[in-house]
């Protein structure tokens, strides 16, 4: 028996989680993509979907934020069959790190073996613009620095090791056939890649803090997704992440501008599409790719 079994996201917790869903879907999920703020639409793309609240599913955590549907939708997209979650879970919600993360085992014990996780971001970068894409090439995590990691604690052999790599965390091949996806779609004016920082939130950063984020060489600063990622790759998943740029960091103390939720909420529903095509598109492409099954 695992020291960490009881506390609700134990590999049997999750495998029985897993096992729930499984019972209820027709098809094993390949790919599992985690939708940001206003970014649920990407779900609604699914043929053939099965709909599942998170509040139906035993044990699963519940999303508390305005603009997080709170759903997992199973189908198919482009040929593929999928999960989606239309909402995640973060740390200002009170999750502890370990529970936020949880979906990305289920995930890995439904059959998924690449997550694709969007969010949305203020851009440090000053050369990136409100409504930019940036495809994400590498993290930091902030809280990470003070121990706030999802692998603390005992670590369980059957999701992975001990001391798994980051340093391949974002897959290169899928970053490289985003890119080439982008330019297919007349995208490339506003599609970017980039450092991306998490914060804990839920208020957004200071001037101070976000000129230090960027000297540290953050391009974009959010309060999601490094934790799902550090969990996917310790499964052995492969991983791809966007960042939707919804405002700009504010880094003068001249500035009038202030950084709100709904302003983020607006941007997604603005890009939104393009930012689900560019997804869809890159599904289908995996399709064909030979290292896909590993």
């Amino acid at each position: 028996m695992f020291p960490d079994s009881g506390s609700g996201y134990g590999y049997e917790e999750c495998k029985a989680i897993a096992s729930w869903l499984l019972e209820r879907v027709p098809k094993r999920p390949l790919v599992g993509i985690v939708c940001g703020s206003g970014l649920g639409g990407l779900a609604d793309g699914l043929k053939d979907q099965v709909t599942f609240s998170y509040s139906d599913i035993p044990n699963f955590p519940q999303s508390t934020v305005h603009g997080h549907a709170g759903k997992l939708v199973f189908g198919i997209l482009k040929g593929k069959p999928c999960v989606c979650m239309q909402g995640r879970f973060h740390l200002y919600e009170g999750y502890p790190v370990q529970k936020i993360t949880q979906p990305m085992r289920i995930f890995k014990l439904l059959g998924v073996e690449t997550v694709i996780l969007t969010n949305a971001a203020g851009g440090l970068n000053q050369d990136f613009k409100v409504g930019d894409v940036m495809i994400i090439k590498d993290h930091i995590n902030m809280p990470g620095f003070a121990g706030i990691n999802p692998l603390t604690g005992p670590n369980d052999d059957r999701f992975g090791v001990r001391f798994p790599c980051m340093s391949d965390a974002y897959d290169r091949e899928l970053q490289h056939m985003a890119h080439e996806v982008a330019s297919e779609l007349g995208y490339t004016d506003f599609v970017r890649e980039g450092v991306y920082c998490v914060l804990g939130g839920p208020s957004f950063e200071t001037i101070a803090e976000c000129r230090m984020l960027h000297r540290l060489g953050a391009d974009a600063v959010g309060m999601s997704t490094v934790h799902e990622v550090i969990v996917a790759r310790h499964c052995g998943m492969r991983v791809f992440a966007l960042s939707l740029i919804t405002n700009k960091a504010v880094m003068d103390y001249d500035s009038q501008e202030k950084a709100n939720h709904e302003e983020v909420l607006q941007t997604g529903k603005e890009r939104s599409k393009q930012l689900e095509k560019l997804v869809c598109t890159l599904i289908t492409r995996m399709e064909h790719d030979n290292n896909y099954a590993h």
